[in-house]
């Protein structure tokens, strides 16, 4: 199968900072949300997308921040099995009728998301934005780039250029640098034509890094969009106090 590239976007400044939103108008995308993972990187017993942030779940916060966006369809979210009561504690209070019943995940993140896509087929979205539950910083000029993207392109997803310099290592010690030209940091949402992204999950011959990733082994373009450097992952105990940090700066911007 002939490999297609990702396409990187020529002129960050030009291309992506106009949304065409006369074409997002004939999209009709779902948002799927995966929160099925441990979090075991967090430091807590509990999975990190249940525990609280300024007074409310991480996963309250990364739903209102998917819903915010008028374009999103319908949202639906991947849980563990056991985290039930979990789920519809953090969920207490968004009563947006978009939000679908959420459905359980697999052993693998892989699994869990061809799961959630199994689950939304039957509402037949034209396209699908996967984000991840613990990034609650998503703005909805991220998820407009993401979309304006997919009019052109059947794969895209938000990234930032490196700027940090890069070494090999073996054990603690430097073996040889690397190039930093044309590297990027993965975000999510990740946006895919529905059925040709079901279809690469369905076809996977084994786990990847993540769904762009699938994307691109199936031959699918993917297009890179300009991500936001507040829509960090929350994996680590120190993230959490940068999350808290953010959420008061922006009390202190919108006062």
């Amino acid at each position: 199968m002939k490999i297609q590239p990702i396409v990187l976007p020529a002129q960050f400044g030009q291309d992506n900072a106009r949304v065409p939103t006369e074409k997002i108008s004939s999209v009709t995308p779902s948002a799927l949300i995966v929160a099925a993972g441990r979090g075991k990187r967090a430091g807590s017993e509990r999975p990190k997308q249940f525990m609280p942030l300024g007074g409310e779940p991480i996963l309250a916060r990364t739903l209102r921040a998917c819903l915010a966006s008028p374009k999103i369809n319908s949202a639906l979210v991947v849980i563990h099995p056991d985290d039930a009561d979990d789920y519809h504690r953090s969920i207490d209070g968004i009563s947006d009728p978009r939000l679908l019943p959420p459905v359980h995940g697999g052993a693998s993140r892989d699994l869990s998301v061809r799961l959630g896509l199994e689950a939304l087929e039957r509402h037949a979205p034209s396209h699908v934005l996967i984000h991840d539950a613990a990034r609650p910083f998503l703005t909805t000029e991220v998820i407009d780039r993401v979309l304006a993207a997919l009019q052109a392109f059947p794969a895209a997803f938000p990234a930032l250029p490196i700027v940090d310099a890069l070494w090999h290592a073996t054990g603690d010690l430097v073996s040889a640098s690397v190039a930093r030209d044309d590297l990027w940091r993965a975000q999510t949402p990740q946006g895919f034509d529905f059925p040709k992204i079901l279809t690469a999950h369905r076809s996977a011959k084994g786990p990847a890094v993540d769904d762009v990733a699938l994307a691109h082994a199936a031959g699918l373009p993917v297009k890179i969009v300009l991500g936001d450097g507040n829509n960090f992952k929350i994996t680590m105990p120190e993230d959490f106090a940068r999350a808290e940090r953010l959420l008061e700066a922006e009390k202190w911007t919108s006062v």
